[in-house]
């Protein structure tokens, strides 16, 4: 019938092995595998609910708790049921069987009684020979001990030999009892030549326990043998805690090596297991020593910890971390099975705390220098090799989001560690990661606004570049910052909260309390990044134009307009200004992506300003006298109050025509405030309106607002015929011939120059 029954399932199994343990009368198997029960073993004797619960909810999401819920719930029940029909099943048998036990008791008395006169018999009759052998066993015994005793100079002394101290202390001590009865009389020879070994065995220990090269297991065993020998110890207490505190020294965790080598390890658990075995000794030697050595394991945790601290702050991997943490944790474990009163698990979570805290700080550190020193590559000096904007914006943005992302899968790593000292502190290291994120983004910031302060002492500290290379160097970091920053809003924060792998890791975390709020705000600095954005993207639009404005007021500044002569051609200031936004042009394209044109002369919006009609201005400058163009002037300024508006200063946006539109509405602005400062003859006005001609064309091709232009354009020019003595606009044949006579001359320069 065995063999027909169906094998029991994992289930049954699982039962019957709970209810055998239950009734099992050797509870030593249920120790042994305990010691070897996985964190997660609910049926293990030292199972802890806290970190069963801790790990279960760490692996199982709603679903499988409240499925886990049922299974043990009906557990339970089973157990129960089985349990109550184990009992019912014992005592039918009992009940069963009881009938018959007191006839059967009685046959058995009389059989017992039986065998007992028997042996009552045998023993009569072997009684004196048992008593001759009892008596040559006791003859042969003392003889063998006299023998010993006889031979005990001779032993002590191959023990000297061969250095076995332990066995001839065992082989003294055990011949005490005769030499102190029969000592000064039959075995007087024997006891002093066993001192005076004994007096050699006894200065050869002194001299290990005293000795810096023996091992600190060596002199603790040394001592243990003297004081069998009654060899006062005690007044040896302070040196010999001396010799154990310069051991704890000699103890050194080196993380670098320990990582890099496999023997460095081995070299560190053999010195831990000699300290370990060292204070199993010292508490056999010194029972009152407690407090000493629990002091003495706090100090050499403590130490093996700020070492720890520091070789986080230097670039890790978590799993160097990792291997850091598991050798100090195992050494704690080694030592509190000696030393239980120091309670080390409780005071390593402290020191753990401490050093998984500084790594999270110093991994969001290095991503901030990393992020810091790809931004600063468009500020070397002369001697460096000069990084272009582009190839600064891709290696910043990978640095930002290659590198949280990074960050925050070394940090799930350490989360998905199973040991006991990171699996109590996983809330805590989900706080000070999130916390971590949002410090490190607001840093970030803050760097930001540091590198576009662009404070003297920030520029000698990096050794970047000064004067006017730096100064367009810097302009360009401004724009690459204002392009990194609206990345930042609008891809990394996203990517980095929206992430699977990462999202889940590192949600929860309830140290903090909700009266402290979440530790990681996106939506905050997503703000703090969009207004950073604007900022820079403004202040790269004026520093440009005050760099172009600076070349347009040295332009009219410098001649002296009221003797000016005629015009021949277009001015050179013309060359300069275009090749200035020439160059800003090169640099937005390299940032910022291409928009599309809004504003075109057709369907221009308005202005805020004045409008004056292109064809008045027209038949305004080409009126041949003086008196007509004197009263153009204030037909002009009726004129504002009844044309079109146009649109003049609009939003700055990301892209390439916004930002070179808005620069050059600045720039033209400003030249229209410089013509009013000055007062012009009728060549100096007809000068200004051949440079102003010329530049409708190349302005028409880089913006995206061309009746703005158009319109500001003319404006420098009305600016400069109120202020104009003789305002007498050239003919139009004159200007066309001026404007192709320079267009030829700047297309020979081109064909030269390619």
């Amino acid at each position: 019938m065995g063999t027909d029954e169906a094998p029991m399932d994992d289930k049954a199994k699982r039962m019957r092995d709970l209810l055998s343990s239950f009734y099992s009368p050797d509870p030593s198997n249920s120790d042994t595998t305990s010691k070897h029960a996985s964190l997660d073993d609910i049926n293990s004797t030292s199972f802890d609910p806290d970190q069963y619960m801790n790990i279960l909810a760490y692996k199982s999401n709603l679903e499988g708790l409240l499925q886990r819920h049922v299974e043990v719930a009906a557990e339970i029940k089973n157990l129960d049921t089985d349990l109550q029909m184990l009992v019912y099943e014992n005592y039918n048998k009992m009940k069963s069987n009881i009938s018959g036990m007191e006839t059967n008791m009685e046959q058995l008395l009389e059989k017992i009684m039986s065998v007992q006169s028997r042996s009552d018999s045998v023993n009569s009759s072997l009684f004196d020979k048992r008593e001759h052998i009892e008596k040559v066993h006791r003859t042969c015994n003392l003889l063998r001990k006299v023998q010993f005793i006889y031979d005990l100079p001779d032993r002590l002394g191959k023990c000297i030999k061969s250095e076995a101290y332990a066995d001839a202390v065992r082989f003294y001590t055990g011949a005490m009892p005769i030499f102190k009865a029969y000592g000064d009389s039959s075995f007087r020879d024997c006891k002093q030549a066993s001192e005076e070994a004994m007096a050699i065995i006894v200065k050869n220990l002194q001299g290990k326990l005293f000795s810096d090269s023996e091992s600190i297991q060596v002199r603790a065993d040394a001592a243990v043998l003297l004081k069998q020998l009654d060899f006062p110890v005690d007044n040896l207490k302070t040196k010999l805690f001396e010799k154990l505190e310069q051991s704890i020294t000699d103890i050194r965790l080196n993380p670098i090596e320990m990582n890099n080598a496999s023997r460095d390890y081995s070299a560190h658990e053999a010195a831990v297991h000699e300290f370990v075995e060292a204070v199993r000794a010292f508490r056999v030697i010194f029972p009152d020593s407690d407090e000493q050595l629990v002091k003495l394991a706090e100090d050499l945790v403590t130490k093996n910890f700020v070492f720890a601290e520091e070789y986080v702050k230097t670039r890790i991997c978590p799993d160097d971390l990792l291997g850091v943490l598991r050798v100090i944790w195992n050494d704690v474990l080694l030592i509190d099975e000696v030393l239980q009163e120091a309670a080390l698990s409780n005071h390593s979570l402290e020191a753990a705390k401490v050093v998984l805290m500084s790594f999270v700080r110093s991994a969001f550190s290095h991503l901030l220098q990393d992020i810091s020193g790809s931004l600063l590559q468009i500020l070397k000096k002369d001697g460096a090799e000069q990084c272009s904007l582009d190839v600064v914006l891709d290696a910043s943005t990978k640095a930002v989001l290659q590198g949280s992302l990074n960050v925050l899968l070394d940090f799930r790593k350490i989360l998905d560690e199973n040991s006991g000292i990171v699996v109590r502190l996983r809330e805590l290291i989900i706080d000070w990661v999130q916390e971590g994120l949002q410090d490190f983004f607001r840093k970030l910031e803050d760097q930001f606004l540091l590198f576009s302060g662009r404070s003297n002492s920030s520029i000698q500290a990096h050794g970047l570049a000064e004067g006017a290379q730096g100064d367009k160097a810097f302009a360009g970091l401004v724009l690459v910052l204002a392009q990194l920053s609206s990345f930042i809003e609008q891809t990394v924060i996203p990517k980095v909260t929206e992430a699977r792998e990462i999202a889940s890791s590192f949600s929860g975390g309830s140290i903090r309390g909700h009266e402290s709020g979440p530790a990681f705000v996106p939506g905050e600095i997503c703000r703090k990044f969009r207004s950073a954005g604007e900022k820079f993207l403004h202040l790269y639009v004026n520093m440009r134009t005050q760099s172009v404005s600076f070349l347009l007021k040295k332009r009219f500044t410098t001649p002296n307009w009221v003797k000016h002569k005629e015009p021949r051609e277009v001015h050179m200031f013309v060359d300069l200004f275009l090749q200035e936004l020439e160059a800003i042009v090169k640099e937005v394209k390299q940032i910022l992506p291409q928009g599309r044109r809004k504003h075109r002369r057709t369907d221009s919006n308005g202005s805020s300003a004045s409008s004056r009609s292109n064809p008045l201005r027209e038949e305004k400058l080409g009126r041949s006298n003086t008196q007509r163009a004197r009263s153009q002037l204030l037909e002009t300024h009726l004129a504002k109050l009844f044309k079109q508006k146009v649109e003049i200063f609009t939003k700055v946006e990301y892209t390439q025509e916004s930002v070179v539109t808005t620069l050059v509405k600045l720039c033209l602005k400003s030249l229209q405030e410089f013509a009013r400062l000055q007062t012009f003859n009728r060549s100096g006005f007809q000068q200004i309106q051949v440079d102003i001609q010329f530049l409708r064309i190349p302005l028409r091709d880089i913006v995206e607002d061309e009746a703005a232009i158009d319109f500001l354009l003319d404006e420098v020019i009305v600016a400069t015929a109120e202020r104009c003595l003789d305002p007498v606009p050239l003919e139009p044949p004159i200007l066309d011939k001026l404007i192709r006579a320079k267009l030829a001359k700047t297309e020979q320069q081109n064909t030269v120059s390619s």
